[in-house]
């Protein structure tokens, strides 16, 4: 019984001591890790969120971008960084949704080294090729593909990446021969694909539409069930491939063994900062979907998509 009393005991005093460094907390600047290159999607959301989120909290927000490695560089050093809330991951789904499933050995855990703090935001995909590609339609690029195999190169921020799985699916799912080429980050990837060294990528609304209204790409179709507002005139790849999704979600990951006060915090802060309709009508407008939810259902969320993406890998290996 003496024993028992004192687990509770120290149990308790762990509980006072989260609550009362989640009341402090944050003193000093939170480093947001985000795993890509400067000028990506992924980049441009976390900043977006950053902004806003550093004012409500009371101190700044600094973005460090560590991209490599399909996104495991960023997402290691957050794994490995002490769990007091001032180093956080933006998370896409290659660090823990993704990777595990493709790449043999991760320097990290991605189930036991991460603590889930708030979904952000779903990511809508289109499907863009160079306007040399002699191709106006889904069906045509898949006719096209048939017709030269192996001479189509899709590029992706990353192996793990959403533009990478998509890509892939796609592949799969037309029974076509295209080939990955994987970069650190959408901005790289996007300076070849305009340059014409890459055909086609399956990339963000908010990377990809400022060239398809320009004209310096074509979009084809997006990687969602439905049409997307922001490019009205383009059909669904579900029209060609039925059931074709390449959406994913963004979110934020702390190290493991981070406070549950604090997650609680940062959870109610981030769902704020999502509920001011003028910054869920710029990630709108970039083409993302601001997803409001507790953290118990982001943990449920990532079990959902790990199942999903699984099941994508196992038909590319």
């Amino acid at each position: 019984m003496r024993r028992s009393g004192l687990l509770g005991l120290a149990a308790l005093l762990t509980l006072i001591a989260g609550g009362a460094q989640a009341q402090t907390w944050p003193q000093s600047p939170i480093r947001l890790v985000v795993p890509f290159a400067p000028g990506g999607a992924a980049d441009a959301m976390a900043r977006i969120l950053a902004e806003p989120l550093s004012k409500s909290l009371g101190q700044p927000i600094v973005i460090e971008n560590k991209p490599g490695a399909g996104a495991t560089i960023g997402a290691d050093a957050v794994a490995k960084a002490a769990p007091d809330g001032y180093t956080l991951l933006w998370t896409t789904p290659g660090p823990q949704i993704t990777n595990p499933f493709l790449m043999p050995k991760l320097p990290y855990d991605p189930f036991r080294d991460f603590t889930p703090v708030a979904t952000v935001v779903t990511a809508v995909n289109v499907l863009v090729v160079t306007p040399s590609l002699p191709v106006k339609s889904v069906p045509e690029l898949i006719a096209y593909a048939k017709a030269n195999p192996g001479k189509i190169n899709f590029s992706s921020s990353g192996i793990g990446a959403s533009s990478h799985l998509s890509g892939e699916l796609f592949k799969t799912m037309a029974g076509i021969d295209i080939v990955h080429v994987p970069y650190r980050g959408s901005g790289p990837a996007l300076q070849d694909l305009l340059a014409g060294n890459i055909q086609m990528a399956i990339d963000t609304v908010s990377v990809q539409m400022p060239h398809i209204l320009a004209g310096t790409l074509r979009g084809l179709g997006v990687a969602t069930l439905e049409r997307n507002p922001n490019l009205p005139d383009l059909p669904p790849i579900a029209d060609t491939l039925p059931g074709f999704d390449g959406s994913s979600i963004n979110y934020i990951n702390g190290p493991a063994g981070l406070p549950q006060p604090v997650v609680d915090r940062l959870n109610r802060e981030i769902n704020a900062v999502l509920s001011d309709p003028a910054i869920a009508k710029r990630m709108e407008v970039a083409g993302f979907t601001p997803i409001i939810e507790s953290q118990p259902a982001l943990v449920k969320r990532i079990a959902e998509e790990q199942e999903k993406w699984k099941k994508v890998i196992a038909l590319i290996k």
